[in-house]
């Protein structure tokens, strides 16, 4: 399975959608442009009109990963939903980080977290590397563990369904302590993660 960035971005969208308004899914084919097109907790930002995904989520059926939900029960349009998680076999808590990742791009843990609270409960950061892990840890890996860039921190971790991510230099995976996580790593993602969004609401108030 490879996706392409375009394919990348509905499904992820759908998967986003579903777990977070599930009252509004399986999503019309405006919903899921719209949801494509989102401004917020998009990177990178595209504007695809109603065409290009239609041509999209004709592809996705045809690779098995999306399915149409036809007019029913007063409904007059057709609605889409995604089938990863039925095809990989994932749970809520490894579908929303995959999904996080791929709107999103390689990120921290401590992103993750942050960026997964309305999709799945994580206990701590170290929930969310063991789950990480796991899905690197696949007889077809799902995840990659980045090396850290010049300047940073932290490491980062990148899904595999668009193929291996172009310049980035993969770390070996370490498994997750039997004894927990190791709470000076958890602060450390943490404060990473305040200053980070420390630093957006700077950006806004342009201070």
């Amino acid at each position: 399975m490879e996706l392409d960035a375009a394919e990348t971005r509905v499904v992820g969208s759908l998967i986003e959608k579903q777990l977070t308004t599930p009252q509004q899914y399986p999503l019309t084919l405006n919903a899921l442009v719209a949801a494509c097109n989102q401004t917020s907790n998009r990177n990178p930002v595209v504007s695809y009109d109603a065409s290009a995904v239609e041509a999209m989520v004709a592809g996705l059926k045809d690779k098995g990963l999306l399915r149409f939900v036809h007019p029913s029960h007063g409904r007059s349009a057709t609605r889409y939903r995604q089938v990863l998680d039925e095809v990989l076999g994932l749970e809520e808590k490894p579908l929303a980080l995959l999904g996080v990742l791929m709107l999103r791009g390689p990120q921290t843990v401590g992103e993750l977290r942050a960026r997964t609270e309305r999709m799945a409960t994580f206990a701590d950061l170290g929930e969310v590397e063991a789950v990480l892990e796991e899905l690197g840890r696949r007889e077809e890996p799902l995840v990659m563990r980045l090396a850290r860039q010049p300047g940073q921190k932290e490491e980062r971790y990148a899904h595999l369904l668009a193929g291996e991510v172009t310049g980035e230099e993969p770390v070996a995976a370490v498994p997750v302590a039997a004894t927990g996580p190791d709470p000076v790593a958890e602060l450390r993602a943490e404060v990473a993660e305040l200053r980070r969004q420390l630093d957006e609401v700077r950006e806004q108030l342009g201070l």
